[in-house]
């Protein structure tokens, strides 16, 4: 892929996903998509997806492996922080112009809910959890940003109730299963990961932040402080000795998760259908419990496989697009 591919579009020109947004490991939701993207080269189209499968699929073994070494609120104040910060100067180089001290706090309870309850609740539960059944709980996102809606006047319909129905019931049979039977603290933590970035990515479309992606690098910046303040009230501290494999695992979210991968998204957006861009939300679950068992060593037990066709099934119906009503 490019690697220019989150700079890829026009300042204030970038798109804001319908749902599912961007998920719980990777960074903010952006502004709305166009209604007609224009199409893109296809090599760039196909690198674009495949750096979107791969890279958010391996963020959450990466996720893994950092945790086991670093405490986990640090690592992601370390994260965000420095993503934001990346993106920001970046876009501020592109003409874009500096966030507004107003804009800044605007930019901080999104953030809050995004980086601390939705990335920082899957580090801390990670610890004792596989990356695997992280990932297919974080997938049941879109299926809490619907019961979100409902709350906003917008009703499931037809196969939306049966999305609902398939993904939470495979929620249930994760909850049954060996893995988060051991540990119900984890278990809570990754239940409320994807309840705050649904809320988190709801409240970020109608706070005064700054336009297009820039908004989310400063949602990434106060998020990342945000997790600084709970590190520090958590009594966390730099370890003494940073191990290779999580060294090179947080440089890997850095980089490639939070800013390659954000980008290939930003330019499949603007590119592509969003169905196209969105696949990624009933792809992902599978790549990251594969990746979990061929380079983490993690058991594939039944249950897994199980909640993972249920949580992806329902996933992909409520990623559909609703039909529109007939002319009377």
């Amino acid at each position: 892929m490019n690697p220019r591919s989150a700079l890829l579009s026009e300042p204030g020109s970038s798109p804001r996903a319908p749902e599912p947004a961007a998920p719980p490991h990777a960074a903010a939701p952006l502004a709305a998509a166009s209604p007609q993207p224009e199409p893109g080269p296809r090599l760039q189209v196909v690198l674009s997806l495949a750096a979107v499968y791969l890279i958010w699929s391996a963020t959450y073994l990466a996720l893994r492996f950092v945790v086991q070494a670093l405490p986990p609120m640090i690592m992601v104040a370390v994260r965000f922080i420095i993503a934001g910060a990346v993106l920001t100067l970046v876009l501020r180089l592109r003409g874009q112009p500096w966030p507004s001290g107003r804009q800044m706090l605007a930019a901080l309870p999104g953030g809050a809910l995004l980086f601390v309850v939705g990335n920082g609740l899957v580090a801390l539960a990670e610890r004792e959890v596989s990356s695997g059944v992280a990932a297919l709980v974080c997938a049941t996102m879109p299926l809490c940003a619907a019961c979100i809606n409902v709350l906003s006047g917008r009703r499931p319909h037809g196969r939306e109730w049966i999305g609902l129905l398939l993904g939470f019931g495979g929620v249930v049979i994760l909850c049954l299963g060996q893995d988060l039977q051991g540990a119900p603290g984890s278990m809570a933590l990754l239940l409320l990961a994807p309840i705050g970035w649904a809320f988190g990515s709801t409240w970020a479309r109608r706070l005064p932040l700054p336009p297009g992606i820039m908004g989310a690098a400063a949602q990434m910046l106060m998020g990342g402080v945000a997790a600084g303040v709970v590190a520090l009230l958590r009594n966390e501290h730099f370890p003494a000795q940073w191990p290779l494999l999580a060294l090179g695992s947080l440089g890997f979210l850095i980089v490639f998760g939070s800013l390659v991968a954000f980008s290939a998204y930003t330019y499949l957006l603007n590119h592509t259908r969003p169905a196209v861009a969105m696949s990624y939300a009933y792809v992902n679950p599978g790549l990251a419990v594969i990746l979990g068992t061929l380079l983490g060593g993690e058991p594939l037990r039944r249950e897994v496989l199980g909640a993972s066709v249920f949580i992806v099934a329902g996933v992909f119906l409520l990623a559909l697009p609703r039909r529109a009503p007939q002319p009377k």
